[in-house]
């Protein structure tokens, strides 16, 4: 049997669905321009508010100051790359470029998604063992379970990136997305090199749906609890700190379990296209808006934040 033609690739192209025209390019690179700017001021906002008010030097404030710094990672991993190209009318990235960019993109969204099960457990003491919270939740058991969290994220990013790269590439160079996301690789490698990535993709899946089922059974516990709850202000503040923390996982898992777990037949790149931004783009640049949104103390903190920064311009 004829071996198929296995080229070494030293550079992907990256193609972006609807961008055949410079004038679709330049929309593509004002759209992601100011989703990656709404980002950074959201996430920057809620990394300096945290980090300078002692207010907010609590474990869930802890939890959510990670939480904006993987979101910042997340998203500057995949975009601006993406707009450099849209920019210069090019479609390349270096092997190097590629390597790493699914390395820092498995890392940080494993990371986010261990962490947002960290951030249920938080709550679910917080709400149904008040009185075990300071003893649970300790400055050195938070810092521990924030390591953990970016420890399996480095282990799944070192376990797929060694994995995917191994593989063979006989189907060209072309990745029909706007940055090097493992399952369009995967479509480049010889067709039976394919099923290696298979069992750490499964392990991945696995460890995610163990993570959302334990957040999912912490939520039913702590609406439980709100439910019979007296008054109704502390339903209410129970609610405002649980409800961001639900959208934010349920957006994220959606759409990265459709990404992921779709069968090609309904692949088109106008869809893939959506879903990878949905779940890849929109949680990064929403994350600080959903939070704020509903949380007093850091909306406080942040219009105080800005207050004083606009007091020392006019003193200035």
């Amino acid at each position: 049997q004829k071996m198929p033609n296995i080229s070494s690739v030293s550079e992907f192209l990256l193609l972006l669905a609807f961008a055949d025209t410079r004038e679709l390019q330049l929309l593509h690179f004002a759209l992601f321009l100011g989703i990656y700017l709404a980002a950074l001021l959201g996430n920057g906002l809620i990394l300096t508010a945290i980090a300078c008010d002692h207010r907010l030097h609590t474990p869930m404030y802890f939890f959510l100051l990670n939480l904006a710094l993987l979101d910042l990672g997340c998203i500057s991993t995949t975009l601006p790359k993406a707009m450099a190209n849209a920019l210069c009318d090019t479609r390349a990235i270096s092997y190097q470029g590629c390597v790493a960019q699914v390395f820092l993109f498995v890392l940080l969204m494993s990371a986010e998604f261990s962490l947002l099960s960290v951030m249920a457990y938080d709550r679910y003491i917080a709400i149904c063992k008040p009185l075990h919270y300071g003893s649970l939740l300790g400055s050195r058991a938070c810092a521990q379970m924030a390591a953990a969290a970016w420890g399996s994220g480095f282990l799944t990013a070192v376990l797929h990136t060694a994995n995917t790269f191994s593989l063979p590439f006989c189907q060209g160079n072309a990745v029909d997305q706007f940055f090097c996301e493992i399952p369009h690789i995967l479509k480049l490698s010889c067709s039976d090199a394919y099923l290696r990535e298979v069992g750490p993709l499964v392990f991945s899946v696995s460890l995610g749906f163990v993570c959302f089922v334990f957040i999912v059974v912490s939520y039913v516990q702590i609406f439980r609890a709100v439910l019979r709850m007296p008054s109704s202000q502390g339903r209410h503040k129970a609610f405002s700190t649980c409800l961001p923390h639900l959208a934010v996982v349920s957006l994220m898992v959606s759409t990265a379990m459709f990404a992921y777990l779709k069968p090609s037949s309904i692949s088109s790149p106008s869809l893939d296209l959506v879903v990878t931004v949905l779940y890849t783009v929109v949680p990064p640049a929403a994350n600080p808006l959903i939070y704020s949104m509903r949380n007093r103390e850091l909306r406080d903190s942040i219009r105080t934040l800005l207050e004083y920064r606009h007091l020392q311009q006019i003193h200035l």
